[in-house]
């Protein structure tokens, strides 16, 4: 009995494109479910022979995946997400926008056979120099954050389709990032009251149905344990404090974050008796791991440092979210879902632009490619450009009556993009900056900001540059934040 309560709570995710016979027959013996990535997706027909094949060993299963609706897509990792992402839906602040974009995000998801989405991402980008959070979140203020956080939730949750909004308690005030390293929030409960709980509060009203907890130290709650390990920080603050009676999922436990002392067999026993009750493992797990993980679970309760009943408690939980949204997608029937389209002229507009920039029609567009964090993946980004360079590879020649276009992402991060920044403002005076990432502060190293690096948003940046040249008609350009054109 103990063996399936364990694998009640157990998410893995796994190599291919086909259900693997492993997988499969955990899920009929009450595997909780899996999750898939971008790997295990080559088509829209292949991907709903997948989710039936799950859902056939196992009716109750969860299929999550990280689909975010921006710049860490699963669904579109080999062409690029074509929703504009939190950072822009909350620059344009038009929360029947933002639903209908998150609405459109749960349809195709449900197209697709999957019933969660590890989104919305309601941390509040509190620290620019995050080199993880970026533009997956909505923004710096916790009210427009929480705003934009419950219409995501209603948008997903109408199409039949489970949120998990992460990553509480907030990981948006982190300068590392939780796949390689521990990050640490130094900061009294009063501060996190005032600002990173500010939306979880919120998409808790709003019946979000999971969250998703943090590899991050907050060592005035809890010196010892970050917040995925923590009962101080799940059972006492968000089960007691905030109230929360919903699924808690961990976030993936093969990040640094979470095992890379302990390993994951261990953090999983540790998970579950923090307050978690569904184990994201991580995307190649295999049988072998899974059993492992099971035996550590059975020896902590024989040990008595993982109490029985709290197992139970966590797959039923589990058990009792799936069998929730299974009811809900049968009692409704799924609308068709065209092919994404948003404004792209309103997603330009968002866009962050200095005064001075001048845009010629005949452009040299240069992309910086920067190794960007495990959650975003390797989705292409700005397929039009002309070149794309990467750390200690020459700019070389701009062909001659070319006006020179750079785009990076957190340009001001990147000792090496800042250096050749500088370099071509120096030998290209009109050469145009853009960030497609969260700028710095001081905007040094940032003629256009857009906020999202998503296929949408590249779509935009074209377009923007064209009407910007005079090329086509339409809508102006964006502003500055202090309104110049």
């Amino acid at each position: 009995m103990t063996a399936n309560f364990a694998s009640g709570v157990l998410l893995p995710g796994f190599i291919g494109t086909t259900l693997p016979g492993w997988v499969e027959a955990r899920l009929r013996d009450g595997l909780a479910g899996v999750c898939l990535f971008g790997d295990n997706i080559e088509s829209l027909p292949q991907l709903q022979q997948l989710t039936a094949a799950i859902l056939e060993a196992n009716p109750r299963a969860v299929i999550a995946m990280d689909e975010e609706g921006g710049d860490v897509t699963r669904l579109f990792s080999d062409v690029g997400s074509p929703y504009p992402g939190n950072a822009i839906l909350g620059r344009i602040d038009d929360l029947a926008y933002t639903e209908e974009v998150a609405a459109d995000v749960g349809h195709q998801l449900r197209q697709a056979g999957c019933t969660m989405t590890f989104g919305p991402d309601v941390d509040i980008n509190s620290n620019p120099d995050n080199p993880v959070i970026g533009v997956r979140s909505f923004g710096a203020d916790p009210e427009l954050v929480a705003r934009h956080s419950v219409a995501w939730v209603r948008g997903v949750q109408s199409a039949g389709i489970a949120v998990s909004a992460k990553h509480f308690p907030g990981h948006g005030d982190t300068a590392q990032d939780s796949h390689l390293a521990l990050p640490v929030v130094d900061v009294p409960l009063d501060t996190l009251t005032d600002r990173e709980l500010v939306p979880f509060r919120a998409v808790i009203e709003a019946d979000a149905a999971s969250i998703m907890t943090s590899h991050i130290l907050l060592p005035q709650l809890d010196p010892e344990a970050p917040a995925t390990l923590s009962p101080r920080i799940l059972q006492e603050l968000l089960r007691g404090g905030l109230g929360y009676q919903g699924v808690i999922v961990t976030d993936a436990l093969d990040m640094a974050g979470a095992s890379a002392i302990t390993g994951i067999p261990e953090a999983a026993v540790r998970a579950i008796a923090a307050g978690c009750d569904l184990l994201c493992i991580g995307t190649d797990n295999s049988d072998e791991q899974l059993a492992e993980i099971e035996q550590a679970i059975s020896s902590a309760i024989a040990e008595g440092r993982l109490d029985a009943a709290r197992l139970a408690d966590a797959a039923e939980r589990t058990h009792s979210l799936a069998v929730d949204y299974a009811i809900r997608r049968a009692a409704s029937a799924p609308p068709g879902v065209p092919t994404p389209r948003f404004d792209l002229t309103r997603t330009a507009d968002s866009f962050e632009v200095t005064s001075s920039v001048s845009v010629a029609a005949d452009r040299h567009q240069v992309v910086l490619e920067m190794e960007t964090n495990l959650a975003v993946g390797i989705a292409p980004w700005v397929t039009w450009a002309d070149q794309r360079i990467s750390a200690g590879t020459p700019l070389g020649a701009i062909p001659p009556g070319r006006q020179l276009v750079l785009i990076g992402r957190d340009n001001h991060r990147h000792q090496w993009v800042r250096e050749l920044i500088d370099e071509a403002r120096r030998e290209h005076p009109a050469v145009i900056v853009v960030d497609m990432g969260w700028p710095g502060d001081d905007r040094a190293y940032t003629d256009i900001a857009t906020f999202g690096a998503s296929a949408h948003v590249a779509e935009a940046l074209l377009a923007w540059f064209e009407r910007a040249a005079g090329l086509t008609t339409g809508s102006t350009m964006g502003t500055s934040e202090d309104g110049t054109e």
